[in-house]
């Protein structure tokens, strides 16, 4: 048994500890918002939170969230990740979607850390996050748009 704190829950699964969170989340608690890719952390679709930062959760094993604060994005509710959220849909960046939990994810955790990042810093932070779909301009406007709905908060 191993329990998290997920999205402001405490939760006890049981599985094997080796378990990549992935999976725990998907096919033990039910939530899908977090996506399966790569297998392999190489393309960010699987991106979650652990203590406020971004990880892979498809190479990270239960046991090393044991006790912590996970959060994916069916939890995203916290202030910057709302302002995400608005500067997603206020700029219709996704296309298909399957990436986009992802780099919602990694967005929210960089405005976290750098509220004000510049080009250089949101290539730098989100260049792990693949889209299939080519929306890259289209999310850099966002996370830019979003740093700007948190500074006139």
């Amino acid at each position: 048994m191993t329990t998290l704190q997920l999205n402001g829950q405490s939760r006890t699964v049981q599985a094997d500890p080796a378990t990549p969170l992935l999976w725990v989340l998907r096919q033990d608690l039910g939530l899908s918002g977090t996506k399966f890719g790569c297998g392999m952390a190489l393309c960010g679709a699987c991106t979650v939170h652990v203590n406020g930062q971004a990880v892979r959760s498809c190479m990270t094993p239960l046991q090393s969230v044991a006790g912590q604060q996970v959060t994916t994005i069916e939890g995203a509710q916290d202030r910057v990740s709302q302002a995400v959220l608005q500067a997603w849909i206020e700029l219709d960046v996704a296309q298909c979607g399957y990436c986009q939990p992802g780099q919602v994810m990694a967005t929210s955790a960089l405005l976290r850390n750098n509220p004000r990042p510049d080009a250089q810093a949101v290539d730098a932070a989100l260049s792990g996050n693949l889209c299939r779909c080519g929306s890259y301009p289209r999310i850099r406007a966002a996370v830019q748009r979003a740093a700007l709905i948190l500074a006139t908060a």
